[in-house]
């Protein structure tokens, strides 16, 4: 897969060390081989003889002499962004139309020398938050397929996860551009509203719609702010450019009571762990952030649904049937807003704008979770709008309150999905945060993103196991027959105790969460399918039960615990450090 970023790539065909066609060539051949993985990040692709043309178009213009700034980079558009020569489906085929002209964010590309290799999916009207919403087909996290994409500029984010291209657009309104960067390791730069023209793109909620893009490092979303942030006056929603400075003495974070991880505790830790480097480059401050998620509430569960209404009412009221069911029951609720709600709604948003415009006196930036967890294509058909709606817990105020915001990785999960934090500023301040971005990528120093799932066989549970199951113990071979992989030896978190129960037979340990005097313990890791994780929970004894077990490196993994009553008559031995010290002591 692609390896050069957009910058790399425009850098040699404007210098002549490679050429605009070679690497469009290089890039069918990507996209070719992918499709054998996941066609349907795709609603239509370029032609091969066209992308060609292009290139040679794109070469023949450097021949003359023309510096481009995106010299032969291919690119992904989101399909709900005009692109002349394809049709503009939304994911909707029955609202599908051939537009006249290319949206003015994809004039701009093309001028600098970019080349559009096709047009992405997307949930439905960009409505929704998981990319699962689509009757082009389900994206799925290019690094664990059981789990979602994010959306709704899943397919973008896809492409550029995957290596196909080194950048793509999406659009955000609630989180959309932000939420698919997180879940793959990806950079989602998002705009102040205005900064790039959203001429030429269906509408989610026209006021506050931003297109957007995603990349791998900051210098090429930098490169393509550079290229789109320009005062379009066709645009009505286009403001002139403007570039104020940040400097990150107090950073901005939630009151620990009010962050929400719904049940995820490794996202707690990574969010722990990216405000301890933060840390070193500014003052963390806890705020109240009551305002703001009452802001994000006015998105949904406010007038400014009737927005999403008043974008699709054509084909609400002409072809309901057409329309995602799941995309539908969300719209379909702006119908009963009334007049009276919406000045209601305007009224109080200015109120709340006006607390978040005052809170920037007292900080330079804010640095959310980008989202408190994630979830697996088959959880989201059980649940497609609570959970969606947790996704957007820490993202649906942005736009609403006008504000910048970037987001960038901040670890990874141990089912490899991408977590990630948001860093959020005032308006005008995009070029500022790539600033603070690069600071803080500097100062975590992540592993890179692990490898792709091109197998599809990512639906695996790591278990921690403390005692018995251990290697060449009396019950190791539960895990050998269910063909489990060892991963890893190592050790608890240093907030457990360990004791031998008694009378048990044959002798294990029931390890116990500690908030005081805990030690390490010792365990190893393994690796089972989903189902064979279930078959062996199932032959687990009480007192024992399996539970979350936090790990030495933060991370969390499922693992032996044990009920109160395991304690009854046991002998602590948390100061030997492990199971096989005991075992050897009594030998």
């Amino acid at each position: 897969m692609m390896s050069d970023s957009a910058g790399a790539i425009a850098a040699a065909v404007q210098s002549g060390e490679t050429t605009a066609v070679a690497e469009a060539e290089a890039a069918l051949a990507r996209i070719a081989a992918y499709d054998a993985i996941q066609p349907q990040i795709w609603i239509s692709r370029t032609a091969p003889e066209q992308v060609l043309a292009a290139a040679r178009a794109v070469d023949a213009r450097i021949a003359a002499g023309e510096h481009l700034p995106l010299a032969g980079v291919p690119y992904a558009a989101k399909d709900n962004i005009d692109v002349a020569g394809f049709a503009t489906t939304a994911a909707c085929p029955a609202f599908a139309y051939q537009p006249e002209a290319s949206s003015t964010v994809a004039e701009r590309l093309a001028a600098a020398g970019a080349i559009c290799m096709g047009k992405t999916n997307l949930d439905q009207f960009a409505t929704g938050l998981v990319g699962v919403r689509s009757p082009y087909g389900i994206p799925r996290n290019a690094f664990n397929r059981a789990y979602v994409s994010g959306g709704s500029s899943s397919g973008s984010a896809i492409a550029v996860a995957a290596g196909l291209v080194p950048i793509a657009l999406g659009t955000d309104t609630a989180g959309s551009g932000r939420v698919p960067a997180a879940f793959n390791h990806l950079i989602g730069f998002k705009p102040t509203k205005g900064r790039w023209p959203t001429r030429g793109v269906v509408p989610a909620c026209r006021s506050v719609d931003c297109v957007t893009v995603f990349a791998h490092d900051t210098a090429d979303a930098g490169l393509v702010d550079a290229v789109l942030a320009a005062f379009d006056p066709a645009d009505p929603w286009s403001k002139p450019l403007a570039n104020r400075s940040l400097t990150p003495r107090r950073i901005g974070v939630p009151l620990r009571r009010q962050r929400q991880f719904f049940g995820d505790a490794e996202s707690e830790y990574l969010y722990d762990r990216a405000l301890d480097h933060l840390a070193t480059l500014a003052q963390i401050v806890e705020i109240d952030i009551a305002p703001l998620q009452e802001a994000a509430q006015l998105l949904y569960g406010g007038p400014w649904v009737a927005e999403r209404t008043a974008a699709m009412a054509q084909i609400l009221t002409e072809n309901p049937d057409a329309v995602d069911p799941t995309v539908r029951a969300v719209v379909e609720a702006g119908w009963s807003n009334t007049a009276v709600e919406a000045f209601n709604g305007v009224y109080r948003l200015a109120e709340l704008k006006r607390h978040a415009d005052l809170m920037w006196g007292e900080l330079d930036a804010l640095a959310f979770l980008t989202t408190g967890t994630t979830y697996r294509v088959a959880e989201l058909a059980a649940a497609p709008i609570a959970l969606n709606s947790n996704l957007g817990a820490y993202t649906n105020f942005v736009n609403l309150l006008d504000m910048a915001a970037l987001a960038v990785p901040a670890g990874t999960r141990h089912n490899r999905t991408g977590f990630g934090i948001t860093l959020i500023g005032p308006a005008d301040t995009d070029r500022a945060l790539l600033t603070l971005a690069d600071a803080y990528l500097a100062q975590a120093n992540l592993a890179p993103p692990p490898p792709l799932d091109l197998e599809g066989t990512m639906q695996t549970v790591k278990l921690a196991v403390v005692g018995a199951h251990l290697k060449d113990m009396p019950l190791h071979w539960q895990l050998t027959s269910r063909e489990a992989t060892f991963v890893e030896a190592t050790h608890s978190a240093p907030t457990y105790k360990l004791y031998a129960m008694a009378d048990s037979v044959p002798p294990k340990p029931a390890l116990v969460h500690s908030a005081e005097g805990g030690a390490a313990i010792a365990v190893e890791v393994y690796e089972l399918g989903v189902a064979e994780f279930g078959s062996f929970t199932v032959e687990v004894p009480a007192p024992l039960a399996i539970g979350t077990v936090t790990l030495a490196d933060g991370t969390s993994v499922k693992g032996f615990v044990a009920e109160p009553r395991a304690l009854t008559g046991a002998e602590d031995i948390t100061h030997l450090g492990g199971w096989r010290a005991y075992i050897a002591q009594k030998n």
